[in-house]
């Protein structure tokens, strides 16, 4: 086990207390996301958490595959379809690599405060773009925050290893490691201008 994976792990029990504080832009997240959205899609829920996206999605697609590197954020989020009779979710232990996800298998893969945590971005967005269907799309939520206090602050703290690695960016360069990994952004928006949370949406070319 790495150490991301032990801090995600740690952290599952407070995730859904922290996502609380935050509920108006979280809401809006899911809400823009539904626009994009059709009853006949396949979605890839992209280091899912304890699965309240997943969950207040399903609804509007056929299914959701979500993971995560957490085995303890799977846990809390297999707990919650049952509690919530969800039964067109399926959760798993994973990361994007695993061989068990196949190219062209998905409608949408959902990106929602990842992107910035993620170690070789490149070689992400290619690996997403081989898991689209040709015109797929990437949803993404993600803080913007290099050249703020908070983006300093943030980075001083996971070189001291407290949180795991964390990348600060302008929303521009986020925007162009899309583009550089073969999406055409169709979207993009600041949900909250204090924390910088930047809605993406791009498709597959």
């Amino acid at each position: 086990m790495n150490k991301s994976e032990k801090f995600w792990d740690r952290m599952a029990k407070y995730l859904d207390r922290v996502e609380k504080q935050d509920e108006p832009t979280n809401f809006r997240i899911i809400e823009k996301t539904k626009q994009h959205l059709k009853i006949s899609y396949t979605v890839l829920d992209y280091g899912c958490g304890t699965g309240t996206a997943a969950i207040e999605i399903a609804s509007s697609v056929k299914s959701v595959h979500g993971i995560d590197i957490s085995s303890k954020m799977i846990e809390a989020a297999k707990r919650k379809t049952v509690e919530r009779k969800v039964n067109t979710i399926d959760f798993a232990q994973a990361t994007i690599f695993d061989e068990k996800l196949k190219p062209g298998s998905f409608d949408v893969i959902l990106c929602f405060h990842l992107l910035h945590l993620v170690e070789d971005i490149p070689k992400v967005m290619q690996r997403i773009n081989e898991l689209l269907k040709p015109g797929g799309l990437i949803i993404s939520a993600t803080p913007c925050i290099k050249g703020t206090f908070l983006g300093v602050l943030l980075l001083l703290v996971s070189k001291i290893g407290l949180i795991p690695q964390i990348t600060s960016f302008k929303v521009s360069e986020l925007e162009d490691l899309m583009i550089d990994g073969n999406f055409e952004i169709i979207e993009t928006e600041c949900l909250n201008k204090s924390g910088q949370q930047y809605f993406i949406v791009a498709k597959k070319k």
